[in-house]
C-alpha cells in the first residue's frame, strides 16, 4: 500500500460509451430513447393492469408485477445516463454515482434470478399439484417470498459493491463500457481485488447458479407432471402456461452467460457491448411483451379495464 501513496486516488470515472462516432450516436439516440419509453410504458401498464383487474390477483401475476418493477429499475439505472452520454464529449461519472449504478444493477439482477426461480416453482405447483395450489401458494407465502427475494438481492449487491469500491483506484480511470460493469471497474484498481472477485464469484454461484438449478428442477417436475396427463388438450394447455416463463429464462440466462463467457474468453470489447445491450436494454422491454402478446387472460383483463373506463 505504500507505493499507492505516490498516486492520486480516482474520484471520477470516464465511461467509454457505446460508440465514439458522432454520426452513429445521433442514430442510436432515438432508437434507445424509443426502447426506454416502450419499456416504461409496457411495464408500468402491466403493473397497473394487474392491480386493477381482480381476475389477475393470482400468484403468477403477483410475481409478474414485481418482475416488471425490477425491469423498470434495471432499465432506469442505465438508460437515462446512456442517453445523455450520447451528447457528451467526455462521459464522466462520479465515483459515488458509479457505485450507486452498480449497486442497483446487481440488486435488480440478483433479485430477477431469484424471482424467475419463484415463478418456476409457482408453475410447478400449478401443474403438478393443482388441488393444493391455493393452499400452497397462499398470499402470505407469496409476499414472504418476494420480501426474501429483494432482501437476498439487496444483501448480495451490498456485499459486492462495498469491497469493490473500497479498493484503491489510481490507474487510468476509463471504464471500457457504457455503464459501470464490475469486471471493467476492478481492472482499474491498484490494490489486490481478490476478495472482491471472490464475493462476486460466490454470489454468481449461490444466487445465479442456485436459482437456475431451482428453475431446472422445477421444469423437470413439470415435464413429469405433463407426461402423466392423459388428455392431449390439457397437456398442451399446461405447457403453454410455462412457455412465456421459459422464454424469459432462456433470454435472461442465455445473454448473461454469453456476455461473461465472451469476456473471459478474450473476445473484443465491442462484442461484449453488443451482448450487454441485449440484457440491460432489450430484455426489460421484451419481458412484458413476451407475457402479454399471446396471453388470453391479459387480453381479457385489458378489455374489462377499457370497458370499465368507458363507463
Amino acid at each position: 500500500m505504500d507505493g499507492n501513496k505516490n498516486h492520486t486516488p480516482v474520484v471520477m470515472f470516464v465511461l467509454q460509451g457505446l460508440s465514439d462516432q458522432r454520426e452513429l450516436q445521433l442514430i442510436l439516440f432515438p432508437v434507445f430513447l424509443g426502447i426506454y419509453v416502450v419499456t416504461l410504458t409496457w411495464n408500468l401498464g402491466l403493473i397497473i393492469l394487474i392491480r386493477m383487474d381482480g381476475h389477475l390477483h393470482t400468484p403468477m401475476y403477483f410475481f409478474l408485477s414485481f418482475l416488471s418493477s425490477i425491469d423498470i429499475c434495471y432499465s432506469s439505472s442505465i438508460s437515462p445516463r446512456m442517453l445523455s452520454d450520447f451528447f457528451r464529449d467526455e462521459k464522466t461519472i462520479s465515483f459515488i454515482a458509479c457505485a450507486a449504478q452498480y449497486f442497483v444493477l446487481a440488486w435488480m439482477g440478483m433479485s430477477e434470478c431469484c424471482l424467475l426461480a419463484a415463478m418456476a416453482y409457482d408453475r410447478y405447483v400449478a401443474i403438478g399439484r393443482p388441488l393444493q395450489y391455493s393452499a400452497v401458494m397462499a398470499p402470505g407465502l407469496c409476499q414472504k417470498m418476494v420480501a426474501g427475494i429483494f432482501g437476498t438481492g439487496f444483501l448480495s449487491s451490498l456485499a459486492q459493491t462495498v469491497p469493490c469500491f473500497h479498493l484503491y483506484y489510481c490507474r487510468p480511470n476509463i471504464i471500457r463500457h457504457f455503464f459501470c460493469d464490475m469486471p471493467q471497474i476492478i481492472i482499474l484498481s491498484c490494490s489486490d481485488p481478490y476478495i472482491s472477485q471472490l464475493i462476486v464469484f460466490l454470489s454468481a454461484v449461490f444466487i445465479g447458479l442456485g436459482s437456475f438449478l431451482v428453475i431446472l428442477l422445477s421444469y423437470c417436475f413439470i415435464a413429469a407432471a405433463i407426461l402423466k396427463i392423459s388428455s392431449g388438450r390439457r397437456s398442451s394447455k399446461a405447457f403453454s402456461t410455462c412457455a412465456s416463463h421459459l422464454a424469459m429464462v432462456t433470454l435472461f440466462y442465455g445473454t448473461i452467460l454469453s456476455v461473461y463467457m465472451h469476456h473471459s474468453s478474450g473476445h473484443s470489447m465491442e462484442q461484449n457491448k453488443v451482448l450487454s445491450v441485449v440484457y440491460v436494454i432489450f430484455i426489460p422491454m421484451l419481458n412484458p411483451l413476451i407475457y402479454s402478446l399471446r396471453n388470453r387472460e391479459i387480453k381479457e383483463a385489458l378489455k374489462r379495464v377499457v370497458q370499465m373506463a368507458a363507463h
